[in-house]
């Protein structure tokens, strides 16, 4: 079997990747950060859903982005957002993805595993923008000119198998790979019971995604 690093988040999304994954027959080890978020839920839910889907080896780092802040996620002074907004919102972490994808790669290399799995969503997603192709297509350029093993004819894949997919056509593709959607805690600001809030950009497009896929939302409001 493939093995493969699947960045986890515990929400909607990544865990749907962490099925697909799995369902295609990859050894998957599960990449969760403890990086100061202020939803410390998603980092139970990662655990458990690593679990539940089988696999073999799944990591917490610790990074610790308070430190330099500017998002609402990290930054205790900036409020979440309970309207829409115009433009990147403020639950934007700066350089999120490319830290996350790094430290994935590093794994990867180390496990002599040449694929990477991450849940970006190019459809319905909030606007950030290491969430789009050309992100990834970047980033998988700059990884095969970065490793030993890409030298060495093992070139890395990012594998973003959500991408051009809405929230309902993501729903309806984990329900098919029997993921429970009931485990995953997508809320920004969900309470450590892992209860969300109802109102973030992630509780309403999660509720929309559920709505138009006409499948029942077991999300665990407070």
């Amino acid at each position: 079997m493939k093995k493969a690093v699947v960045l986890l988040s515990g929400g909607l999304d990544s865990s749907t990747v962490l099925a697909l994954a799995r369902a295609e027959g990859y050894q998957c080890h599960t990449l969760s950060f403890d990086y100061g978020q202020r939803n410390r839920a998603e980092l139970v839910a990662s655990k458990r859903l690593s679990e539940e889907l089988g696999a073999v080896e799944h990591k917490i780092i610790q990074l610790d982005l308070r430190a330099i802040g500017g998002s609402a996620l990290t930054d205790s002074r900036i409020d979440v957002p309970t309207q829409e907004s115009e433009g990147v919102p403020v639950t934007y972490v700066p350089a999120r993805n490319t830290v996350f994808l790094s430290i994935a790669l590093g794994w990867a290399e180390v496990l002599e595993a040449y694929d990477v799995f991450i849940g970006v969503n190019a459809v319905d997603y909030s606007g950030y923008p290491d969430c789009r192709p050309e992100f990834i297509e970047a980033f998988q350029t700059m990884a095969n000119l970065a490793t030993k093993a890409s030298t060495e004819g093992h070139p890395l894949t990012v594998h973003t198998p959500l991408i051009d997919l809405s929230k309902s056509e993501i729903i309806q593709k984990g329900v098919a790979a029997g993921l429970d959607y009931g485990l995953t805690v997508s809320c920004y600001d969900a309470n450590e019971a892992g209860e969300a809030c109802g109102q973030c950009d992630a509780c309403r497009l999660r509720r929309q995604g559920f709505e138009a896929a006409e499948v029942a939302d077991p999300t665990r409001y407070r």
